[in-house]
């Protein structure tokens, strides 16, 4: 039981130290749910917080069209240029990876600390971003449909 709270306490500790308040402010947010035995929010926030994280940074990502920052010829013109069809394409790619990934975290739980701890190497060692389960779950999860479809 006191596992999970030395655990916690040490993603805390290295987030803090690599200066990475995303994570910190996440480990913090599930410390408190665990110290205060919320346990029905933490197992919303393990069963639907993918999903209610994806919203909100869809969400985010929509901003610039609703300021019109972003308007509709501004996304036509990005596929008048090589970089604009890379990024297009980057995107799919992404969000392809992401969708695998969701399915990946969702049935193969056995993975899930691996991805986790190479989230995290790669948040306070590289200053990365903690989507990385996500994606790094559908990076495996591809891995993983290519190494099915060649045995």
């Amino acid at each position: 039981m006191a596992t999970e709270y030395i655990t916690l306490g040490a993603v805390l500790l290295l987030s803090l130290i690599g200066h990475n308040m995303t994570v910190v402010y996440a480990t913090g947010i599930v410390l408190g749910l665990k110290v205060l035995g919320l346990d029905t929010a933490l197992t919303a926030l393990g069963s639907h917080g993918l999903n209610w994280g994806i919203i909100l940074l869809t969400a985010a990502i929509l901003v610039p069209i609703a300021t019109g920052e972003i308007t509709l010829q501004t996304m036509i013109d990005s596929f008048k240029t090589p970089i604009g069809i890379f990024a297009v394409l980057a995107g799919l790619l992404a969000a392809v990876a992401g969708g695998g990934g969701l399915k990946l975290l969702t049935t193969t739980t056995e993975l899930i600390p691996a991805l986790i701890i190479g989230t995290m190497v790669g948040v306070i060692a590289f200053k990365g971003v903690a989507v990385g389960p996500l994606i790094a779950g559908g990076f495996t999860y591809f891995v993983m449909s290519l190494m099915t479809h060649f045995h």
